[in-house]
Parts: C-alpha cells; structure tokens; sequence
C-alpha cells in the first residue's frame, strides 16, 4: 500500500500515480494512430470529393473497364468504354467548371485510344503497320482536345532547346534499362523479321512518330497536367502513371500493369521536371524499339 504522504505529493507536484500516467501514454498513443489513420484516409479518399470526385468517376470507370479486358471479358470492356466515352462527352459540355471539362476532355482519349485499338481490323501480315492505323486517327482528337483548351507550345512541351541533344542522349542507355526490364516481365516477340537498317528505321519511325508522340501527348502532356492541376503533382503524375499502366491490360498480366505503371512514373517525373516533350517521345518510342526489335532478335534475357 502505498504510503498516503508519498500519494499526496506526486498530486501536490502534478505526478500521476503510476497507472495513470501509463493509461495517460496510451491514450496519446492511440490519439496519435488515429491522426495518422485519418490522415492516410483523408490521402486515398480525397479524389472521391468535390471536383476531385467528379474527375475520380470516369478515372475508377475506366479502369474497371481495363480490368474486364484483363479477365477476358472483351465485349463488356467495348460496352462500357463506350458508356464512358458518351458520358465524358456529355459532360464535357454542361460542366462549367472549367478544371473538370479540361480533365474530361483529356480522359475521354483514353476510350477513344481503346476503342480504336480493339476495333482495328489487320490490314497487313506485319503488326507493326497496325500501330500506324490505331495512332494516327488518334492524332486528331488529340489535336482537338489541345486546341479547344487553348494548350501552348510550352504547356504541351513542345520545346526544342540545346538541351535537346544531351536528352537524346540520355534517352538511348535509359530506354534500353526500360525495355530490358519490360522484356524480361512479358518476353514479348519481334515485330521486324531482322535487325537490317532498313526494318530499325520503320520499327523506329513508328514507335517513336506515332506511338511515342501519340501517348506522351495524352498521357503526360494533356492527362498528367490536368491531373496534377485537380489533385496536386504527386498525385496527378501517380494517377497518369497509373492509367498509363492500367492501359496496357491486354498482355494479360499484372506485372506489366505494375512495371509500365512504373514506367509511366519515370516518364512524368522527367517530363514534370523537364517540360520536354521531344525528350519523353523519343525515350518512349526506344523503350519500344528495343522492346519489340533488338532484344528479342539479341536474345538477350
């Protein structure tokens, strides 16, 4: 028993009694996990609020879309890429805040690029001449979307400076890293027959003039700018990043949605800090040079 003069003096001095002060530091204990709780809530459930909600809708719609193609489901992916589709159209058109019809503007391309892929008949054995065909329709509403949000040269990172050439540069041993990376998650197959100077160039030209251009455009130039204007940079180049992975559902894997989501982040963080467009389409399009050409014939793994 404790003596009651010893009592009185640690209350006097404003001591807690032992039980007190160890009830006292879990209460500040679970204050503090639940401030940390909320916090990490208030991070994951604040694109579901306001206009940041309005923007999250077709973003969760979209990916759930991409997710069917994963499992298989083909038809009810076109179905509900088309819904979403005509609801971002729509939208895009009786919203007056302007930050949502820009960002509706920029995610109803994603549809579109999808639609336009799994509609796409094959017009020649060789698939690469595919990606010419499913691309440069996409050119257009692209081009539309850039247009009516009155995007500059510099908004779209449309500089050619002398930095240019280091990014070239740079691109070359980056690329490779990137692609040997994909490679080694989907060990894709070749889409030229050699490696003759001739089938590099087209391999080239394709990757880089309209898969390259095409996807930067929408994805980093126009998705990740209008993203990081709702949601922040972080997490605006984590979203772009994330669908940029999501779209590439069809290998039918989740490795590659997690490695091209990876990817996607590398990509918007050197287009964030370097506003270069040129630089992003040029490594964009040699990651898949050597994704679909020299690795595969190289054998390397």
């Amino acid at each position: 028993m404790e003596n009651p003069e010893l009592k009185n003096h640690k209350l006097q001095t404003g001591e807690r009694p032992e039980k007190e002060g160890l009830e006292g530091r879990k209460h500040t204990q679970k204050k503090k996990d639940l401030i940390s709780i909320n916090r990490l809530k208030n991070y994951f459930t604040g694109i579901f609020t306001g206009i940041r909600g309005l923007i999250g809708v077709p973003i969760t719609g979209i990916a759930f879309a991409e997710l069917l193609i994963y499992s298989g489901k083909i038809k009810e992916a076109i179905f509900l890429h088309a819904i979403i589709l005509i609801a971002l159209s729509l939208s895009a058109t009786v919203m007056k805040d302007e930050q949502v019809q820009k960002s509706y503007q920029a995610l109803l391309l994603l549809p579109i690029l999808r639609l336009v892929n799994l509609s796409m008949p094959t017009f020649f054995d060789m698939a690469l001449y595919s990606f010419v065909f499913i691309y440069a329709p996409l050119a257009i509403p692209v081009a539309i979307a850039a247009m009516n949000q009155k995007m500059n040269r510099k908004e779209l990172g449309l500089t050619f400076d002398k930095k240019l050439w280091l990014y070239i540069s740079l691109a070359i041993p980056l690329s490779f890293l990137l692609g040997y990376g994909e490679y080694s998650t989907i060990r894709t197959g070749y889409l030229i027959p050699d490696l003759s100077l001739l089938n590099l160039l087209k391999l080239t030209v394709v990757m880089v003039f309209f898969v390259g251009f095409i996807e930067e455009i929408l994805f980093r130039a126009m998705l990740q700018t209008r993203l990081s204007e709702a949601f922040g940079t972080l997490k605006g180049i984590l979203l772009a990043s994330f669908l940029f992975g999501i779209m590439h559902s069809g290998y039918g894997t989740p490795y590659e949605i997690l490695y091209t989501s990876f990817v996607g982040f590398i990509i918007g963080i050197i287009f964030y800090k370097t506003q270069s467009l040129p630089f992003v389409t040029i490594l964009h399009g040699l990651v898949n040079v050597f994704l679909f050409g020299v690795i595969p014939h190289m054998g390397l793994s």
